[in-house]
């Protein structure tokens, strides 16, 4: 065990932990955050995905040594219900989630791919958002408010 330190959503932690534990288990066992979501634990999902340096990275695979002491975001750092990002809330006003497992990996891919490439165009999101998996089919919904994000992120 080691003494490692997380900043997560803003908030510093300092952690008693395992540094080879996946991120996600810290992240959910450890700091009781429930955004991401416990998929394959192979990294191909995306239902774990997490913000590093604006990066979306599968905290399922990502020891927790090799993110200590930069920013994490995750799904409920992103927003609140007050104020959330233009991404959440273009999701609520699409209708976009069904079951939800993934949304927390497509919002954060989402939100890092738009960062990213703010003048994406319908094929290059569908694109960089081809890795994350869902299993509900409501894709086109969350490519509409995806999309919708897009124009709003813009102004």
């Amino acid at each position: 065990m080691s003494l490692i330190s997380l900043k997560v959503n803003g908030q510093t932690h300092s952690l008693d932990v395992d540094p080879t534990t996946p991120l996600l288990y810290v992240l959910s066992d450890d700091l009781g955050l429930r955004g991401p979501k416990f998929g394959c634990g192979l990294g191909q999902c995306g239902s774990c995905t997490v913000l590093v340096k604006g990066q979306a990275v599968r905290s399922c695979i990502t020891a927790v040594e090799s993110v200590q002491g930069v920013e994490i975001i995750t799904l409920e750092g992103l927003g609140t219900a007050d104020k959330p990002h233009p991404i959440q809330k273009a999701f609520m006003e699409e209708q976009a989630a069904q079951c939800g497992y993934c949304l927390n990996g497509v919002i954060l891919t989402a939100k890092a791919f738009l960062d990213k490439n703010p003048k994406a165009t319908e094929k290059e999101i569908e694109d960089g958002m081809s890795r994350v998996l869902c299993r509900c089919f409501t894709h086109t919904r969350m490519l509409r408010a995806i999309g919708r994000a897009k124009q709003e992120m813009a102004r």
